[in-house]
C-alpha cells in the first residue's frame, strides 16, 4: 500500500471533519438570510419591494419578490438565493426557472473579476451572462406556457 495514501478511517475522519465545517460555514450564512426573509415576509417590505419588481419578474413567471434572490445570486451566490427563496414559498416550477436562471448568472461580481484577471472582458461576459440567463428564462417560461402553465 501506497504510504502517501491515507488509512480509510483517517480518510473517514478527515471528509467527515471537513464536512462539518463547511456545514458550519453554510449554516452561519444561510440561516440568518433565511431568517431575515422569513421575519420580513410578515411586512409590507416584502409586499411592496415585490410590487417594484413584479413588472421585470412577471415576464418569466415569478413573483416580484423571487426578484430578492436574484439580487443575492447574482451578487453573493446560489446558497444566499437558495436562503431568500425558501421561505418566499415558490411553486416546483418557480424553483426550476429560478435555478435555470441563476445557474447561468451568478457570483457576478467576483467571477467577473476574476475573469478580468484572466486578461478576458469581465464586464462583457457579465452582461453576456445576464442576458443569456434572461433568454434562457423567456424560453423556459414560453415552453411552460405552450404546455398550459
Amino acid at each position: 500500500m501506497d504510504p502517501s495514501i491515507p488509512a480509510i478511517p483517517t480518510r473517514f475522519r478527515t471528509g467527515f471533519t471537513d464536512g462539518l465545517r463547511t456545514t458550519w460555514k453554510l449554516v452561519k450564512f444561510v440561516l440568518p438570510l433565511y431568517v431575515a426573509v422569513d421575519l420580513l415576509k410578515g411586512t409590507a417590505v416584502v409586499e411592496t419591494l415585490g410590487g417594484w419588481f413584479a413588472p421585470m419578474m412577471t415576464l418569466f413567471g415569478l413573483p416580484g419578490e423571487a426578484a430578492f434572490a436574484f439580487i443575492a445570486a447574482f451578487l453573493l451566490n446560489l446558497y444566499a438565493a437558495i436562503a431568500i427563496m425558501v421561505p418566499l414559498e415558490l411553486s416546483p416550477w418557480q424553483v426550476t426557472q429560478c435555478g435555470l436562471m441563476m445557474g447561468i448568472a451568478h457570483n457576478l461580481i467576483l467571477e467577473g473579476g476574476v475573469l478580468g484577471s484572466t486578461g478576458a472582458r469581465g464586464g462583457l461576459l457579465t452582461l453576456c451572462r445576464l442576458a443569456i440567463a434572461a433568454l434562457a428564462g423567456l424560453l423556459l417560461h414560453g415552453v411552460h406556457l405552450l404546455w398550459g402553465g
